[in-house]
């Protein structure tokens, strides 16, 4: 099973460190940011597979931050566990309903911590959990690195394999390029647009080794007019 990547939002040093001590003895990856800001430009580039998020931020508020990322499609299903000294009933239903999945009061024992993140990522296990994605007869594994139609293994670039794991991962949603970029590639790397359109042409192409498969999974790659692209089985509407 792959490390889990925890993002540590917390604008106080000490209590961030203890944090990121605890996480790192239970076998987590840790990400620290002290501020919203950094915060969702930690999430955009190491994409984590949940948020301990204190409430008071330097800037924007924990609120705000987790606002922002419900926004945002490609972020919106990232579990957040909110961090807080605030213990009035009013302010932990303000939370939940903004959209935080779970609610821990300062001051808290790294074990409760532990066991709570543990509880929350069982809950809410993506599909690649097994670190396989499957699509009829297409698969990704995720730990062989290695991409499957009908059993049989096909011949695919490293950047082509993430394009293909980034659109299995969200499959029938419609990016810009520059999302993808942002996703695939990283915020903080410089890639013009068209690179995607070249990516996107040879994963079409890998796609298309049929083998057995009457299925020509390239053409689940929809070019979305004005947008960019989406990954979908459905035929696209006319």
């Amino acid at each position: 099973m792959a490390v889990k990547k925890i993002l540590i939002v917390e604008d106080e040093l000490a209590i961030r460190e203890m944090i990121r001590t605890a996480l790192d003895m239970a076998g987590f990856h840790c990400f620290e940011a002290g501020d919203a800001h950094e915060a969702h430009i930690q999430v955009v580039d190491y994409k984590p597979d949940l948020i301990l998020l204190d409430w008071m931020l330097p800037g924007n508020s924990g609120l705000e931050l987790i606002r922002r990322l419900k926004r945002e499609s490609i972020h919106s299903n990232i579990p957040v566990i909110m961090l807080t000294a605030r213990t009035d009933e009013d302010n932990k239903i303000q939370g939940l309903n903004t959209g935080a999945d779970d609610y821990v009061t300062k001051p808290f024992s790294p074990r409760e911590l532990i066991a709570r993140i543990n509880a929350l990522l069982r809950r809410t296990a993506p599909d690649m959990e097994s670190g396989r994605l499957t699509m009829g007869g297409l698969e990704l594994d995720d730990n062989s690195h290695r991409v499957f139609i009908s059993d049989k293994a096909i011949d695919i670039g490293p950047t082509e394999f993430k394009l293909l794991r980034f659109f299995m991962a969200h499959r029938d949603r419609a990016f810009s390029r520059n999302q993808i970029l942002d996703h695939v590639w990283g915020g903080n790397v410089y890639i013009e647009e068209r690179t995607v359109d070249v990516h996107i042409r040879r994963l079409r192409k890998a796609l298309r080794q049929l083998g057995t498969d009457p299925v020509d999974y390239g053409s689940f790659i929809q070019t979305v007019r004005g947008t960019g692209y989406r990954f979908s089985e459905l035929a696209p509407q006319t």
